[in-house]
């Protein structure tokens, strides 16, 4: 069902009112839009009899606009950018079109990157573009198609694929534990932990799956990334709790060690994810099919 036109103002008058809510000149919108600014007026003045609303205040020659029209600016900026976005893709994509993809920076960077040549090779004619996103977001308002998500497949409006479980293993530099002797997963208590900001419970939930009986709150120094962390572990400031897959090449070249036999699985995965309403363009439909052929089982571990 198609919206009343009375509820579709023109594209010139909504950037019109959206230019002179951020930059707050009559003077500044014209030059930006490439306008006079009578120009200017008159697409307000037009919206304004379109909507049957008073939305900007006249004072000689200054305009500003009522905390209403403020409001509504705000609301609109998104959809303004959004049409600006898929003109862009429509415009740049070559024939089987392009996919937006937002990736996790470490499993992006470890464990999708790696694999990309073999999709690449198999549809040379989709291009992936690629942009860092740490939290998840409204596809509504953001320029992606899918995303890598970790968590649970909880993400709302979307479907899921399963890509891998996360595994987890404490890890410091060697010289950390020289000297100490370390009888089991409590002992690793005693030394100093490093905590990254997006698994604040990750050292909580590893103690209790080892059965150890830790503080309610267990501290030490938070981190934003996993990059960072594997600095600050490798540089002896103290042990992390890291994705296996993130460390493996440190692990092979000795410059961390792990300070548990094997990795513990925690409630967290990766996926991707994307718009139900997307799920069949072409792109997004190569991409996913491939993935899920590098994607692990759903269920690994018995019940």
């Amino acid at each position: 069902m198609s919206a009343p036109r009375r509820f579709l103002p023109s594209i010139s008058a909504l950037r019109a009112l959206e230019a002179l809510d951020r930059l707050g000149s009559a003077s500044a919108a014209a030059a930006e839009l490439s306008l006079t600014q009578g120009a200017v007026s008159r697409q307000l003045q037009a919206l304004e009899r379109q909507l049957g609303l008073d939305l900007v205040h006249r004072d000689k020659k200054k305009l500003t606009l009522s905390p209403e029209a403020q409001e509504y600016a705000s609301e609109i900026r998104a959809a303004l950018n959004q049409i600006a976005q898929s003109t862009l893709r429509l415009q740049t994509a070559p024939l089987a079109g392009t996919l937006n993809l937002a990736i996790l920076p470490a499993f992006g960077m470890r464990w999708l990157m790696p694999r990309l040549p073999e999709f690449a090779r198999l549809h040379p004619d989709v291009t992936i573009n690629m942009t860092t996103r740490l939290e998840p977001f409204s596809f509504a308002s953001e320029p992606f198609d899918a995303a890598i998500h970790f968590g649970r497949a909880e993400w709302p409006g979307t479907d899921a694929l399963l890509l891998k479980h996360e595994q987890l293993l404490p890890v410091c530099a060697p010289d950390l534990v020289v000297g100490t002797a370390l009888r089991g997963p409590k002992d690793i208590l005693n030394l100093p932990l490093l905590h990254i900001q997006t698994r604040p419970e990750a050292w909580s939930d590893w103690f209790a799956a080892q059965g150890v009986e830790a503080p309610e709150t267990v501290s030490g120094t938070m981190y934003d990334q996993f990059a960072t962390i594997t600095q600050a572990a490798m540089h002896g400031l103290g042990v992390a709790l890291m994705p296996d897959y993130l460390v493996e090449q440190d692990l092979a070249t000795g410059r961390l060690v792990a300070l548990h036999p094997a990795p513990t699985e925690t409630r967290g995965a990766y996926y991707l994810v994307w718009p139900t309403s997307k799920s069949n363009a072409p792109a997004l439909r190569k991409f996913r099919d491939w993935l899920a052929t590098k994607a692990q089982p759903e269920d690994p571990l018995p019940r």
